[in-house]
């Protein structure tokens, strides 16, 4: 068959070139149940013409007249079921973050029109619920998981007749690569949600250009876990290049069980962010820190050989047999954890600290540090698997078949096959970043050694004191969160005399440090306001600040008792800071830092 032309040829073109007996694989009352190459096909094509059979269709040939259907659901099979299906009928997937809060899952599912929506349990069908009485435009609600007095998603495959799969073969074959395969609502750090229009020229675009980078792994006929959401077009993109390459692909259990899932599996590869490595991290210093004498020292001596290591740099013959001893006796246990065959971790959506990086990479795991937006579709840039096409710090060479230019003030502009065809009702919002075919990616950043692109901040984060000097908070905050003792940071000051900072302690670490006192925990609250810890900060911060010219260090700051996390709204699904959320939530404590 020729090169796959929409997305759900992917799967096809795996039958033919690669067939799996677990193309796809997730845990079903404690086992692992397995779709080979040929069940995901035949379930695509039986949901297919089920969603027909309940009208769901193209309609017209503009992306408002056509069907939405909606997914809020956690990763599993079933997910890439509906996907596929739908795209065979010519409608639109909604994808939506399970973790959403009422008020916008309200508001997407009338933005977009959704006329059906799969959810994955009991919960999430009673979320849709206690708003469908406000979405005029849903008819059918199905459920992965049975859920009393709500229709199952397996029904659908019970309509499927010899005619409706005709039909569906039909409109499949009508389906373009130019079309429009998807409506993802990006969370954002501000405002309202938008909704990006994905074709399937888009994303294939990207899948091909981005291939290279997973074949230079030499990962083909192996296993990947997923648990990145795959509502978030990252996860699904890779997916998609999982499949084409003949990877299986094994959904994890949920984020408290990667641990666990990571063990049986075995893969070689898996997506993630930033934020849940540095979990990994803080969890593999405490269980080190705490472990006492002669294992204590070792551990110690090896996190201390890997914050020097540097790539593509020639280490002393001395360090290296010092690194091998440490890899045996130590990071040997943490590629164990990972389930032993690792090759790579792909991370994106947010900067990954170059202490993370080193210490990983010392210890013979390499993480790819990439950088794209929903907008791109989403890969603009990645470090390869090729040592010599990795710098620390950067987020890679650009991939093939983007092209990539930087404003006169440093902002990345992309073009390319991949760039989103707009926003969903939203032409306005789409001439603003969408100029000349250039997109703005709103990032500001620059080129290293001509090669390695290298973010620098947002331009909408950066702000400007009383004293009309600008600063940019990312990289301060992100050195900042090398400290042990820092779990997220967010520094203020636009319009201020000076730099601050809001601070949520990692609570873990402040517990062993009353442990090593000899003290009793007190709890977040009265630690928090505890002056020894206070002390302890400021001592922290000013060694960072070291790091910074004058107007860039940070004067104040204020520690918080409370993480903060999606459900409190805080963060984005991707873990984000909602920095504007954050100001307004947070708008007395800032008050008295400038009192």
């Amino acid at each position: 068959m020729n090169a796959p032309s929409r997305l759900f040829d992917v799967i096809d073109w795996q039958l033919k070139h690669s067939p799996l007996d677990d193309s796809l694989a997730a845990k079903e009352n404690g086992l692992w149940r397995k779709f080979s190459t040929a069940e995901v096909i035949e379930k695509v094509n039986a949901l297919g013409a089920g969603l027909l059979s309940i009208g769901i269709r193209r309609n017209d040939m503009s992306v408002e007249k056509r069907d939405k259907v909606a997914i809020l659901s956690k990763n599993r099979p079933e997910w890439l079921f509906v996907d596929m299906a739908v795209q065979k009928t010519g409608a639109i997937l909604v994808p939506i973050y399970p973790t959403i809060n009422p008020s916008e899952l309200e508001y997407v599912l009338n933005d977009a029109e959704v006329k059906c929506i799969f959810v994955n349990d009991g919960d999430l069908y009673e979320k849709v619920q206690d708003v469908r009485a406000r979405i005029p435009h849903l008819q059918h609600i199905y459920t992965f998981e049975p859920v009393e007095g709500a229709p199952q998603w397996t029904s659908l495959l019970d309509k499927a007749t010899p005619e409706l799969r005709e039909q569906l073969h039909t409109a499949a074959a009508e389906v373009r690569y130019e079309h429009p395969a998807t409506i993802i609502y990006t969370s954002g750090t501000t405002g309202t949600p938008k909704g990006v229009m994905l074709s399937h020229k888009n994303i294939l675009s990207n899948i091909m250009n981005c291939m290279d980078v997973f074949e230079e792994m030499g990962i083909r006929g192996t296993r990947a876990l997923s648990f990145l959401p795959l509502n978030h077009i990252f996860e699904k993109m890779v997916t998609y290049i999982y499949l084409y390459t003949g990877i299986s692909v094994y959904y994890a259990e949920g984020m408290d069980t990667i641990g666990e899932n990571l063990k049986e599996v075995k893969p070689t590869v898996f997506t993630t962010v930033p934020r849940l490595l540095e979990k990994v991290y803080e969890k593999i210093m405490a269980t080190g820190t705490n472990a006492g004498g002669i294992k204590k020292h070792i551990f110690l001596w090896a996190i201390s050989l890997g914050n020097r290591f540097e790539i593509n740099a020639r280490q002393s013959w001395w360090y290296r047999l010092q690194l091998a001893v440490a890899n045996k006796l130590v990071f040997s246990k943490w590629r164990e954890a990972l389930g032993g065959n690792i090759k790579a971790i792909v991370t994106g959506a947010a900067a990954c600290q170059v202490k993370l990086l080193k210490l990983f990479t010392a210890g013979k795991i390499v993480i790819m540090e990439g950088y794209g937006l929903t907008e791109t579709s989403p890969v603009i840039s990645v470090n390869r698997f090729d040592e010599k096409k990795r710098m620390f710090g950067t987020v890679g060479p650009v991939v093939q078949g983007v092209a990539v230019q930087l404003g006169e003030d440093g902002e990345i502009c992309v073009k390319g096959d991949s760039v989103m065809l707009g926003y969903y009702k939203r032409p306005d919002l789409t001439a603003e970043v969408i100029q000349d075919g250039w997109f703005h990616t709103g990032d500001i950043g620059t080129f290293v050694d001509g090669l390695f692109l290298k973010i620098t901040d947002r331009k909408k984060e950066i702000f400007k004191t009383s004293g009309g000097k600008y600063v940019a908070p990312q990289p301060i905050e992100n050195k900042m969160k090398e400290s042990r003792i820092i779990e997220q940071i967010m520094v203020v000051g636009a319009g201020q005399k000076f730099p601050a900072a809001l601070i949520v302690p990692a609570f873990a670490a402040i517990k062993n440090h009353y442990k090593q006192k000899g003290k009793e925990y007190p709890g977040n609250e009265a630690a928090v306001r505890d002056p020894e810890i206070i002390k302890l900060f400021k001592e922290t911060v000013e060694r960072y600040n070291t790091h910074f010219n004058h107007v860039e260090q940070v004067k104040k700051i204020e520690l918080l008792p409370n993480e903060w996390t999606i459900e409190g709204g805080e963060l984005t699904p991707t873990l984000k800071l909602k920095r504007k959320v954050i100001l307004e939530k947070y708008s007395d404590v800032i008050e008295k830092i400038y009192a």
